[in-house]
């Protein structure tokens, strides 16, 4: 979800909850353009992260600290100088608009009582933190902008502070059903964005939320509706503003598996589909998601190369493997240019000289075929030209049967691979599978070039009965697995006929429960190619009937008995270690 006004209003309400009249202890500036505020009160000590990122906006509530430099940029040190000890008197929201405004009361120089303000803008690229005056008069900004940047609005030091009204939005918590219907209903266009293009602080997936709970498809225009369908939306409308203004907030971030997707101070009607997990504030919320959907970018950038690598090979094989199928399927004729021969060898003896065809009896079928000759050639010379096309479409099935096999051995190898890039979860995660791939030729090794430490481990999950089990992040994790740390008891599992990471559950010579089976399957089916599926089928079997086959890449294996169960990749109630 966007940082949007609502979202503001939210945390508005819990800052002045946490730290107002709060005093400003230390300023800090950890990057370019995120401020560290550390804040001291009657309830305790609290940081306030603040960060006008183009990417990344944010501010929330954290006991964490961050790593200053040495050298603080100009921009704390002016904040130092002029609010350091400053009290925090006021915090406030203009309007719904995705902006905070801290009134805060110090001494100056002489000791005389003073007010700034400390603004924060959260804009997405146009974020900002402003420091003004008491009349608006910009003292300065972490970001400067001049009128060659914004034709709108110039903030640099002198400048008077002003929200600008580029798109005649209107207040939301203001809005009379006569305004809603003129805003909303007047446009010709989809409800879902005639809400939020009226409106001040409303975010698109918001707009789609008062759709849904209105029962109305946002992507539908304002025209098709009724006048009851009309009236329930304003209602609706009406009911989330109340909301906001009461602060009847339910902070919580939505989860697909573990990966979070969004985050929202109300409960969301139109993602029933994923796992709702509810926060004690804002700022937690605000904090848990940006430090998840860091880590997923972090590590999305980093194995993007070796994506590639993976992705070019794996396209440049199933090319390869596709002409190969293709060039067997050709060779399908060496059957009919051997009998030809033998036909010929058998009824060519009577044949007339420059004949073109032969009319025989297969006695195969028992059934008459016409054989093409060339009649410049006897009858033995034409049989021994379909022999010999048939020695050449035969040598040819052989060593294409081969090839394909090979092929068909790195495509599975390489969405192997892949599958294992999709399940890496820190960076320790994608050095073995590097390793792999310069061990296998798809990525050159440097020259004396040293083998890397693996630091990676397995993940490591406890069933809800007790028994440990552990799943191979990648092909080496998988062979490890298997055949060093599992031994002939334990239960071995793994996606059917898909690429997925070895799953063993260890049983220390007991009977597992029914309950830890399932568990099990779940971790095998979450943990391969088919974690988007509603259903996954997993084969399970003891590790002492699973083979690896002669000079097999790592994580292939072999097994003839085994049992099978279907189950939805859903982990989310399975504690990890």
């Amino acid at each position: 979800m966007a940082f949007d006004g609502i979202v503001t209003a939210n945390l508005v309400y819990e800052l002045n909850r946490a730290i107002l009249n709060a005093r400003i202890s230390k300023i800090a500036q950890p990057e370019k353009d995120e401020l560290l505020l550390t804040l001291k009160s009657p309830n305790g000590q609290r940081r306030l992260a603040v960060s006008a990122s183009a990417s990344l906006p944010f501010l929330y509530l954290t006991n964490e600290n961050k790593q200053s430099p040495m050298t603080a940029p100009n921009f704390c040190m002016l904040l130092r100088k002029h609010i350091a000890n400053g009290r925090i008197t006021k915090i406030s929201q203009p309007s719904l608009e995705r902006i905070i405004q801290f009134e805060i009361e110090h001494l100056d120089d002489l000791g005389d009582l003073c007010h700034k303000l400390f603004i924060v803008e959260l804009m997405g690229k146009h974020s900002n933190i402003i420091f003004c005056k008491e009349d608006f008069t910009i003292i300065d900004s972490i970001k400067h902008i001049s009128a060659n940047v914004s034709s709108v609005r110039e903030v640099l030091p002198g400048r008077t502070y002003f929200i600008p009204e580029t798109t005649q939005k209107q207040n939301p918590k203001e809005t009379s059903q006569e305004t809603f219907y003129q805003a909303v209903y007047a446009k010709p266009e989809s409800i879902s964005k005639a809400i939020y293009s009226s409106y001040t602080g409303i975010s698109p997936m918001m707009a789609n939320e008062i759709c849904c709970r209105a029962g109305i498809d946002g992507d539908f225009s304002t025209y098709s509706l009724s006048e009851e369908e009309k009236l329930h939306l304003f209602h609706h409308f009406q009911w989330l503003m109340a909301d906001v203004k009461e602060a009847n907030f339910h902070p919580n971030i939505l989860y697909k598996e573990k990966e979070p997707i969004e985050f929202s101070p109300f409960h969301l009607t139109e993602f029933e589909d994923y796992r709702e997990e509810p926060y004690e504030s804002i700022s937690e919320v605000l904090e848990t998601y940006y430090a998840s959907r860091n880590s997923y970018a972090r590590i999305r950038q980093k194995s993007a190369d070796l994506r590639r690598i993976v992705s070019t090979a794996l396209e440049r094989n199933r090319k390869k493997y596709a002409l190969q199928l293709k060039q067997l399927k050709d060779t399908e004729k060496r059957e009919k240019h051997r009998v030809y021969g033998e036909l010929l060898n058998t009824y060519g003896y009577g044949l007339s000289e420059g004949a073109k065809q032969l009319e025989a009896l297969n006695y195969y079928t028992n059934e008459m075929v016409t054989i093409p000759l060339d009649p410049k050639l006897s009858a033995a010379e034409n049989a021994k030209k379909y022999f010999d096309k048939y020695g050449k479409l035969k040598r040819a099935f052989e060593a294409l049967s081969k090839l394909i096999e090979e092929t068909k051995g790195e495509i599975d190898h390489l969405e192997s691979i892949l599958a294992s890039l999709d399940i890496a979860a820190e960076e320790e995660d994608l050095t073995q599978i590097r390793e792999e791939l310069m061990d296998f030729g798809f990525i050159r090794k440097k020259s004396g070039s040293k083998k890397a430490k693996i630091k990676s481990k397995p993940f490591h999950y406890i069933s809800s009965d007790g028994f440990h089990m552990y799943v191979g992040k990648n092909n080496y994790q998988n062979d490890e697995l298997t055949f060093k740390f599992a031994t002939g008891n334990d239960w071995w599992f793994h996606a059917k006929g898909m690429p997925g990471s070895h799953v063993i559950v260890k049983t220390e010579g007991e009977e597992l429960p029914d309950r830890t089976f399932e568990e099990a399957g779940k971790l095998a089916g979450y943990y391969s190619k088919g974690r988007e599926n509603d259903k996954v089928e997993i084969d399970y079997l003891q590790k002492k009937n699973v083979k690896k086959p002669n000079k097999s890449a790592p994580g292939f294996v072999v097994y003839y008995t085994n049992y099978s169960l279907t189950i939805q990749p859903d982990i989310s109630d399975i504690k990890q270690i």
